[in-house]
């Protein structure tokens, strides 16, 4: 994909857009902070097999669960039915449809518009992207590049680094980042050395991770494997990489030393993966690491009163992958620390809609029946501080 007019196709939208997340110091509830959590594939039994073995049949929610808003929303993508990660991100990411592996770009050459983030950053917001995933996966694609395919992983690393300037990529793909050979869009090269140049601190475990937070960075490359983190499940003692909740504080200290605030999307990419494989103790590992992800920064926000007045949280999951069920046990009631009797009625993405959990500026219009499309409006309205 060429480097230069990659971006001519939205920049009259981009203006008009842009008009409705103005700053607006009159009204008081403006979302100074936007922070975006997403358990990747997770359907709603998800949930309720997570907090049995968590917490017991009649025990405490997750923390996710008691955020104070729930809505839920449709998932069907431009061309199909049943989506996949890709449209189904960018439909957050910008507010429209699109086809299936297409990143925040039409194909087809019709216009889009920018990404939230895209319009965070033109209000001065720092922005941030963490995934458990290559950090180039579709999810946190859609929200800092724009491309045709997501199968362009080497291109989306460069408009990362060369064009959106995202200030925070913490997961893996460090493959990605430096390439020799072309992926889909032709792109190949070596975006870590450029990303030093352009003055990030790069970091490839934890130990560097807290380092280069500890140093004050401002802008951080994390990349922690060639490919995606190691699943939760796998981890052995020792291990460098960071965990979903280690990123996810990282990334709040780096990104909150910016006083105009910041757009933050956090993923647990491999609930997704988990139930693809039909692979029940993966998923509980990726689940519990994602409701601790949220713990530490429902912890954060609840630390200081401007940061609960002024940060809107979204935890919502993309898509149902695998259609996992509770099917047992039928003669018995489970204690925490007990698992189900798990099933699953495919290996691949299902068509159901997906639960939205919220609290903050702006979240109350979240607690209805919408389309993955509206949530995009919701945080453009609530970073501009408008009222509903």
């Amino acid at each position: 994909m060429k480097k230069a007019g990659l971006f001519s196709v939205y920049v009259a939208s981009a203006a008009m857009v842009l008009q409705l997340a103005a700053p607006a110091a009159s009204l008081a509830s403006a979302a100074k902070n936007i922070i975006f959590m997403v358990p990747d594939g997770m359907g709603l039994a998800d949930v309720t097999a997570t907090r049995i073995y968590k917490n017991g049949l009649d025990g405490a929610p997750l923390n996710f669960e008691t955020l104070k808003y729930i809505g839920y929303q449709r998932t069907y993508s431009a061309n199909s039915t049943i989506t996949d990660s890709a449209p189904a991100a960018s439909a957050w990411a910008c507010g429209e449809k699109f086809n299936n592996g297409e990143i925040s770009f039409h194909g087809d050459g019709r216009p889009f518009k920018p990404s939230i983030l895209e319009l965070a950053k033109k209000q001065g917001k720092s922005t941030g992207l963490v995934a458990t995933s290559t950090i180039t996966h579709a999810t946190p694609a859609a929200f800092g590049s724009h491309v045709v395919s997501r199968n362009c992983e080497n291109e989306i690393a460069r408009q990362f680094i060369e064009v959106t300037g995202v200030d925070l990529l913490l997961g893996g793909g460090v493959d990605k980042f430096k390439s020799v050979k072309a992926d889909k869009c032709g792109t190949k090269g070596d975006f870590i050395q450029e990303a030093q140049d352009k003055g990030y601190a790069v970091a490839y475990s934890k130990k560097e991770l807290d380092k280069v937070v500890t140093d004050g960075s401002t802008k951080v490359l994390g990349l922690f494997n060639a490919a995606g983190l190691t699943p939760e499940y796998t981890r052995t003692p020792g291990i460098s990489e960071p965990r979903l909740p280690e990123m996810a504080i990282a990334a709040l200290n780096v990104l909150e030393k910016n006083k105009h605030g910041f757009f933050l999307m956090v993923e647990g990419s491999q609930v997704d993966w988990a139930n693809h494989a039909n692979n029940y103790p993966y998923q509980l590992g990726e689940m519990l690491a994602f409701d601790e992800a949220v713990k530490v920064v429902r912890d954060w926000i609840s630390a200081d009163e401007d940061r609960k007045e002024n940060t809107l949280l979204i935890v919502v999951a993309d898509h149902d992958t695998g259609g996992f069920a509770i099917n047992g046990p039928q003669t018995a009631l489970l204690k925490a620390g007990q698992t189900v009797e798990a099933g699953w009625t495919t290996g691949e993405h299902t068509g159901v809609d997906t639960l939205i959990w919220s609290d903050g500026p702006g979240s109350k219009a979240l607690a209805r029946a919408i389309d993955n499309t509206d949530i995009y409006g919701v945080m453009v309205k609530a970073m501009a501080g408008s009222k509903e």
